[in-house]
């Protein structure tokens, strides 16, 4: 892929970013979601791409925009498109933290074609050739291995946890061992991506959140390195029948990172709300300021970018 289409993809996340970013703290996830959708949707069919979505905003039958299978872009190279055009749906119309707009582009047949199922997630920026944690083990021996590797106590550990219920066990057994818990409300991508990322204090990432937001999360992993595995979970015999349908067939496998996204791999992200990992987006009557991250795997180059987007011009060229 053209290193240019990087560039390219940081004005998809900005605008769908900035679109958003209008609805911060409204309490209304529909109008947010629906501008960053629209935004997003916009931008990429300005892009010189022959792009398929296949992680989007669900079946064609469920998402008039973006779904799953759609074709966008005004013709060039061949790629398969991860996007969320805003993580955080919730984080957004509450005014909270970390909800960002973000896309992956991964040469045809680069991505798993995740049904939008639950996924078992884990991450850490341990190696991934030394076997240090798996989906495998049992959390309580993950977090005893992974303090071994780091040299530290098991209870300078800290694990990022989306709030759920279903996560009621996965808490207690860290705190039995007398780990330490980051609970997040939302938001899983910039959790994973923190988990391997050097300067932040998260030594893992541990439990169930979505299957598309797995794949844009491994697309990132591949870009910065780092540990991750998933395996999907189905609730129902229709949940299956839809994974079948993207040659799903085996309901029991650990997908390795590389399984889950691989070879020339583009990720980009711009912070819609304030976050870990990316201011959120500033604005007043005339201006606004957006932050990005650009990734590729192929260079293993990371990029922060700075936007800053003058209003008084009629119509922004993106």
């Amino acid at each position: 892929m053209d290193r240019n289409l990087a560039i390219e993809l940081v004005r998809v996340t900005e605008y769908a970013a900035l679109a958003a970013a209008k609805h911060i703290g409204r309490g209304d996830e529909k109008s947010a979601d629906q501008a960053a959708v629209d935004a997003m949707r916009s931008s990429l069919n300005a892009m010189t791409i022959d792009g398929t979505v296949v992680i989007g905003e669900g079946e064609r039958d469920e998402a008039p925009m973006l779904y799953i299978g759609e074709k966008v872009g005004q013709g060039g190279p061949k790629v398969d498109i991860a996007l969320d055009p805003l993580e955080g749906t919730t984080i957004t119309a509450k005014g909270g933290e970390n909800a960002m707009a973000v896309i992956a582009l991964a040469q045809d047949g680069g991505f798993l074609n995740a049904p939008d199922v639950y996924m078992e997630k884990i991450s850490s920026s341990v190696p991934k050739k030394l076997n240090i944690i798996s989906i495998q083990q049992d959390l309580k021996s993950n977090i005893k291995e992974l303090a071994k590797f780091k040299k530290i106590n098991i209870e300078d550990i800290i694990i990022c946890v989306l709030d759920r219920d279903r996560h009621q066990q996965i808490i207690e057994d860290i705190r039995s061992l007398g780990s330490r818990i980051k609970m997040i409300g939302d938001g899983d991508v910039s959790a994973v991506i923190s988990s391997v990322l050097p300067n932040n204090n998260i030594d893992m990432y541990y439990g169930i959140g979505g299957a598309p937001e797995g794949v844009l999360a491994a697309a990132a992993l591949q870009c910065i390195g780092g540990f991750m595995e998933g395996k999907l979970l189905f609730r129902n015999d229709d949940e299956k029948a839809r994974a079948t349908k993207v040659n799903i067939t085996d309901f029991n496998k650990i997908y390795s990172l590389e399984e889950l996204a691989q070879g020339d791999v583009m990720f980009s992200a711009t912070g819609v709300t304030d976050g870990t990992m990316l201011p959120g987006v500033k604005t007043n009557k005339f201006m606004g300021e957006t932050h990005s991250i650009v990734m590729r795997s192929k260079t293993g180059t990371v990029r922060h970018i700075v936007g800053n987007h003058n209003f008084n011009i009629k119509k922004l060229e993106y």
